[in-house]
């Protein structure tokens, strides 16, 4: 079995930095951690050197899709496998990002970009680096905060709000969780979903709603059980509120939105 590679998207803020600091300390994993900012990066594989686990970072800015290309060739440079993917990385409803309709480089609404598009696309690219970890898994940060999306106006031009557009990223992401893993052997590759926690005490969080409900240690828990319990192994095509199995919104069941959800996504993704 290949030695345990395990990517982190937004790594450096949040939930993705807490469940980086947890696995840094098991001196058999290798931690590749993606973030934004090279300063940002740098403090905290400094902040690292003192743990165990082998550690490499990689930068893009998931809101261009030609970073997110590139991103995947970053990881493809450092590593010939991968045992865990978390697409952690997102923008959520407000601030710090903003509560205004934003377009991304490429054209796309800015949450749907980073939240939905992006993930595609590096899954996408890295599914032959998960297949040669197998047994992999993918683990998706997602939102029991889901709203329909509109195919018509992926963009929002018409009736745009910050929470309209994260629900609609965050069903999208969900959808794609469900329709990926019915296409892999979850004997080699499983795909699951997850509400970590309501309103974690992260610098997004606080800074759009001001207030926290749950602990950012529920929301690890909740993560690093799909990462690392063995339990879990060949379980695939779920979706957790925390730790509990629960169903999505309706519209993510749905063959035809499936369906049209990726077909819209490889056209976008390119």
């Amino acid at each position: 079995m290949p030695d345990t590679t395990i990517v982190i998207t937004g790594a450096t803020d949040g939930l993705g930095r807490a469940l980086a600091t947890h696995l840094a300390a098991d001196p058999s994993i290798r931690l590749i951690l993606h973030g934004r900012s090279r300063h940002r990066l740098d403090a905290l594989r400094a902040e690292f050197t003192a743990l165990p686990a082998r550690i490499d970072t990689v930068l893009a800015d998931l809101s261009e899709l030609a970073q997110v290309r590139g991103l995947a060739e970053q990881i493809s440079s450092l590593t010939d496998h991968i045992s865990v993917l978390v697409n952690n990385a997102g923008i959520g409803a407000g601030e710090p990002d903003g509560t205004t309709r934003q377009l991304t480089i490429d054209g796309n609404e800015l949450r749907f970009a980073v939240n939905y598009l992006a993930p595609f696309a590096l899954t996408q690219r890295l599914l032959p680096l998960l297949d040669a970890g197998a047994p992999a898994r993918i683990v998706n940060v997602a939102s029991i905060g889901q709203s329909p999306i509109d195919f018509d106006d992926l963009t929002l031009r018409h009736g745009y709000s910050g929470q309209r557009a994260y629900g609609q990223s965050k069903l999208a992401i969900v959808t794609y969780s469900l329709t990926l893993a019915q296409a892999l052997d979850p004997s080699r590759v499983t795909v699951n979903s997850l509400h970590p926690a309501t309103y974690m005490p992260t610098k997004m969080v606080l800074d759009s709603v001001g207030y926290s409900i749950d602990s950012l240690e529920s929301g690890l828990i909740a993560t690093l059980r799909l990462v690392t319990d063995p339990t879990l192994a060949g379980i695939s095509g779920r979706f957790y509120d925390g730790t509990t199995p629960t169903r999505a919104h309706a519209n993510a069941h749905r063959a035809d939105i499936q369906r049209r959800l990726w077909e819209i996504s490889e056209q976008l993704t390119d």
